[in-house]
């Protein structure tokens, strides 16, 4: 196989497995719309009921569809500069995609059995999963789009990876926060919202 043909092999490869990435997202943040619905032909009290039981499930549908659409772009970030991918990027690249796959199982137990601590383990322990899987496959491949540790784009991947590691240190710390205080825990959450946005600032100001 000429240098050519290897390297329009390559880059298929890669774009075949984003392409598989789209497509297990969109089914997964699609599940998580399945446990909202109210049985037929309820009367006024009953639907008022009904109605509102389904809200503790449409908060948690909402928040895990806000984290695995952050998955996908991460997971896009993460692929798209790749002209190739190793047999060790693509098998964690599944890894990923297989724990994304399932967070809808713990978003159903976070909407019923949110003040059971091992809910809240199973729920951050698979988005830490996922992002520990991101910032491993962003440390493997940092070579491979970024040689020069001093350009400016590097400087952008090493804010992406900051945030990636906070998120998989405050989801991990939650887990155990969760023994002790589940709202607490789930408050804990949050927080990664700042901490985001001073990540990505320090980084855009050459500070990381």
């Amino acid at each position: 196989m000429t240098d050519a043909s290897a390297e329009a092999t390559s880059q298929v490869d890669t774009e075949r497995l984003v392409t598989l990435s789209d497509g297990i997202y969109a089914i997964a943040m699609t599940l998580l719309v399945l446990d909202l619905r109210i049985p037929q032909h309820l009367d006024d009290q009953a639907f008022q009921e009904a109605l509102r039981s389904t809200w503790p499930n449409l908060g948690s549908a909402a928040l895990s569809f806000a984290v695995l659409a952050g998955f996908w772009r991460d997971q896009r970030r993460i692929l798209a500069p790749l002209s190739a991918v190793s047999p060790l990027v693509t098998r964690l690249t599944l890894l990923g995609l297989g724990l994304a796959a399932v967070l809808p199982y713990p978003t159903t137990l976070l909407a019923e059995y949110a003040s059971h601590p091992q809910t809240i383990a199973l729920y951050a322990g698979t988005i830490a999963a996922v992002d520990a899987v991101h910032v491993t496959v962003l440390l493997l491949t940092r070579r491979q789009t970024h040689p020069s540790p001093d350009a400016p784009a590097s400087a952008a991947r090493r804010a992406f990876t900051a945030q990636l590691v906070s998120s998989t240190v405050v989801f991990t710390v939650s887990i155990g926060v969760a023994f002790y205080d589940t709202n607490v825990a789930m408050l804990t959450w949050f927080a990664l919202v700042p901490a985001h946005h001073f990540i990505g600032y320090r980084g855009r100001a050459g500070k990381l």
